[in-house]
């Protein structure tokens, strides 16, 4: 029986016990741009500058600046170790997860002490100092500063009082201060301090860091799978068959969860806009899962910090920006919500999703679609546009067919090799919102683009037209069982 993980300590102990999963170190790390830069080459894997590696998590012990503190990276940076830390099959995740949202189990308060106040730092301590209380780490030596990426934000609308979990770009600004990045539009907590800001009021907030990853996955949805309202923190009650525990914030009129390894408690200041890098005046923000280091944002929010609370010994989680762990995160609840839609639409053609590394977790998608009668012929492209109508970040879908595995990919490019051209299998989409991070959507870039953020989005269908089957049929081989042959090799047998 696997393991019962329900904090970060839970799932760090699963994945010591599995082979290759978890690697630890006492070797003094510094936080600024060393720690990140060591595990670039050890497990990052994603869009990282080559050479990287999909490899396994990792655990330092010895952060300079912090003896009573580690930092843990990486957790999520294998859609198998992801797989292992929810009790499943790697290729079932999105449809696990999809099967999560339809039945949210909410979230509920703790009994007794929660962990993650087992030590207080208030912010009207003489020593309080976020630099010295919170390992962050950069990612590069040009970053803005110390960024927290994985803080669960946690934070009530105004009106209503729903809740919702997000990440967000977080940078520790001063001794009690930390920026906040808003994507326009895009996630809900923004709604919340623009609706609260419009009202003349701060916004409570709690951010959680060390969680377990069914909640880090499941924050990770957007719209319109969960729409506003809709508390993610639900999401992992539905993967766990339990609800996940809050607490009450011991500083601020808001909840936080109860065994995170830390909680910053804080209100988001109205009408205050900062500069990202107005310590460091690098230009530059953090890598962001594009592969690029995006630019500081002068339109960053403030969040005013009353206190960090955390166990004793926390261990600070983190990630590299354009590593796998964003896939993992990113890209399979946009699988989960990709199929839910098209399943819902023409049930049992969709037979599964792949948000890819190459477009970390985003900008592309492999469909797999099966065409069992002539009728069918068609809606594979149906598919991918409402896969394009829900998520605009979305740019590229490759549709391929059943026989393809569509989370191998030098299978969907040998597809499209042998069962595409580009004249007739190409159809475009111009002019269409996307995502601002990637470069090449400016108009500096091609004069067909009207205003940044906006690209012509792409399918590549390389299915077989239905009626020409028979003509594109793999090579078969005998089906057997190669245990025998295994075996042998594995008892040496074989050389």
């Amino acid at each position: 029986m696997a393991k019962k993980v329900r904090d970060l300590r839970s799932a760090l102990e699963l994945l010591a016990e599995l082979p290759g999963q978890l690697l630890e170190t006492d070797v003094e790390v510094e936080p600024m741009a060393q720690l990140s830069g060591v595990y670039r080459y050890v497990g990052a894997g994603g869009t990282v500058k080559r050479p990287t590696k999909e490899g396994p998590a990792m655990i330092f012990h010895n952060v300079k600046g912090h003896p009573d503190a580690s930092v843990a990276i990486g957790v999520l940076a294998s859609r198998k170790r992801v797989a292992a830390l929810l009790d499943c099959k790697p290729e079932e995740l999105g449809k696990m997860l999809c099967r999560s949202v339809e039945k949210p189990v909410l979230p509920v308060m703790c009994q007794g002490e929660p962990v993650c106040q087992q030590v207080v730092h208030r912010a009207d301590e003489p020593d309080f100092d976020l630099y010295k209380l919170v390992p962050a780490p950069t990612n590069t030596p040009y970053d803005a500063g110390p960024y927290i990426t994985l803080g669960m934000c946690y934070a009530a609308h105004p009106d209503t009082g729903a809740h919702d979990v997000t990440i967000h770009r977080l940078c520790i600004q001063g001794r009690d201060e930390l920026s906040i990045f808003f994507t326009p539009g895009a996630r809900h907590i923004g709604a919340m301090a623009e609706r609260a800001e419009q009202l003349g009021r701060r916004l409570p907030i709690s951010i959680s860091i060390g969680v377990d990853p069914a909640i880090e996955i499941g924050s990770c949805f957007e719209p319109p799978t969960t729409p506003l309202g809709y508390d993610e923190l639900s999401v992992a009650g539905a993967l766990r068959g339990e609800p996940v525990k809050l607490c009450r914030c011991l500083t601020v009129d808001e909840l936080a969860i109860a065994n995170a390894e830390y909680v910053i408690e804080g209100e988001v200041v109205p009408n205050v806009r900062i500069k990202e890098d107005q310590n460091t005046h690098t230009g530059f923000a953090m890598p962001e899962f594009p592969g690029y280091t995006g630019p500081a944002s002068d339109q960053c929010w403030l969040i005013k910090v009353k206190a960090v609370t955390h166990r004793v010994h926390p261990i600070m989680q983190t990630c590299i920006g354009p590593s796998e762990e964003h896939v993992s995160m990113a890209g399979i609840p946009t699988e989960a919500s990709i199929y839910g839609m098209v399943e819902k639409a023409m049930p049992g053609r969709l037979q599964n999703v792949y948000c890819c590394s190459a477009g970390g977790g985003k900008y592309m998608a492999v469909l797999q679609f099966k065409k069992s009668v002539a009728s069918d012929e068609g809606r594979q492209r149906q598919a991918a546009l409402l896969a394009f109508s829900a998520f605009s970040e979305l740019k590229h879908i490759f549709l391929v067919d059943e026989d393809v595995d569509c989370f191998d990919m030098n299978d969907v490019l040998w597809a499209m090799n042998t069962r595409f051209q580009g004249d007739v299998d190409t159809i475009t989409i111009p002019g269409v919102r996307c995502h601002p991070l990637d470069p090449s959507n400016d108009p500096a870039f091609s004069p067909s683009i009207r205003d940044h953020g906006i690209a012509c989005k792409t399918i590549f269908d390389c299915t077989v037209p239905f009626d020409q089957k028979d003509r594109f049929v793999r090579a078969r081989f005998m089906e057997l069982d190669p245990s025998e042959w295994v075996k042998q090799e594995n008892e040496g047998k074989i050389s």
